[in-house]
């Protein structure tokens, strides 16, 4: 088996067509990222995208480059399936979510690659087609009908809508959602917003509002308020950043605090992914893949484990849509679907990647 030969991180920037807004101060106006790059002595090359989030996980580009050069010396002559010794290289290393989230999935591009296939040829799917959908951000009820007229008219029919900061405008918004698209479904996404006091009644007030399900609603650190909604079964909870790691989910799981996994390929890789998607199968809970507000790129590695065994919710995997391009030509959703026989034909363009890099 060849062993790791190089890692190089080149950075590159797609501005977006609108800013997206979430959480109480986040704000993104372009993808800031990297993309991170896996050589084997063979030549096989590995790919993935590292999604910069200093509001989330308190990386920039400056530490993503600081934790490769810590990480470099001791990936390098590495078996790139000795998965063993590559995972406590990268368990090591604690936080620094993306920079390790892309570096696994570009080893496992890689190590397929130096087996004579492709990524999507070693992550053999479980179905033939999963559900999508697309994050609408906080903005005015017309720049977020724009918006999901966009996502709408390219296919989706699923809206993850962000919501938590004034419970009478969200009504109007999705008020405004729900006549625009009725066949279109609807869940939420407050970003830790409420306060164990507030929870209970937003959320009766979302589910007559008809949405799916709530995620992340209150603070990750209330742990027993967040138990004891979940006990209320008002409305499904989905835990994102409550359950980042295989660490955080075990903990979730003995709590029982969460009724749907998100998993986000982007922070925790093929590796990690598999076994959160295989706990929580095991514990009977529902999974969604998310991209992390990634390129179609990006999208399209994390569309890949959406395919798995114990994906049940529709996936974010249409971001892309509001960034003006990308180096990925993403398939086309067919009436809220993404086909794995339209995914298995997306290719990475190189020359594209070139328009978009910063050096």
């Amino acid at each position: 088996m060849a062993t790791i030969r190089d890692l190089r991180l080149v950075p590159f920037r797609i501005p977006l067509r609108a800013p997206l807004r979430w959480g109480k101060a986040s704000e993104m106006a372009a993808l800031e990222h990297a993309l991170l790059q896996v050589e084997l002595e063979d030549g096989s090359l590995g790919q993935a995208e590292v999604a910069i989030r200093p509001t989330i996980y308190g990386e920039t580009l400056g530490s993503v480059r600081a934790g490769l050069e810590y990480l470099k010396p001791r990936l390098l002559g590495l078996e790139a399936d000795d998965q063993e010794a590559i995972r406590a290289v990268l368990e090591s290393f604690p936080c620094n979510l993306g920079l390790k989230g892309a570096l696994d999935l570009a080893l496992w591009e890689a190590w397929a690659r130096s087996e004579g296939e492709e990524l999507y040829q070693v992550l053999k799917p479980a179905k033939h087609r999963v559900r999508v959908s697309y994050i609408l951000g906080m903005a005015s009820e017309e720049e977020m009908l724009l918006d999901a007229r966009m996502a709408y008219e390219a296919g989706v029919r699923v809206f993850k809508v962000k919501v938590g900061r004034d419970l009478e405008e969200d009504g109007r918004k999705i008020g405004r959602l729900r006549e625009a698209f009725p066949d279109a479904e609807l869940y939420a996404d407050a970003n830790e917003t409420l306060s164990p006091k507030e929870a209970e009644r937003y959320l009766l007030a979302w589910k007559e509002m008809g949405l799916l399900y709530v995620e992340e609603p209150l603070p990750v650190e209330e742990v027993e308020a967040r138990r004891k909604l979940r006990e209320k079964k008002i409305l499904p909870l989905i835990a994102d950043d409550s359950a980042m790691t295989p660490k955080d989910l075990r903990r979730e799981l003995i709590l029982d605090t969460f009724d749907i996994l998100n998993l986000k390929p982007a922070r925790t890789g093929v590796t990690w992914t598999l076994e959160m998607l295989a706990l929580a199968r095991e514990e009977g809970k529902r999974a969604m893949v998310g991209s992390q507000a990634q390129s179609s790129f990006g999208a399209y590695q994390s569309a890949l484990l959406a395919f798995q065994q114990g994906v049940t919710e529709p996936n974010e995997l249409a971001f892309h849509l509001k960034a003006e391009g990308g180096f990925l030509d993403f398939p086309t959703f067919r009436q809220g679907w993404l086909y794995w026989e339209d995914l298995v034909e997306a290719r990475f363009d190189e020359e594209a990647f070139r328009r978009y890099t910063l050096e």
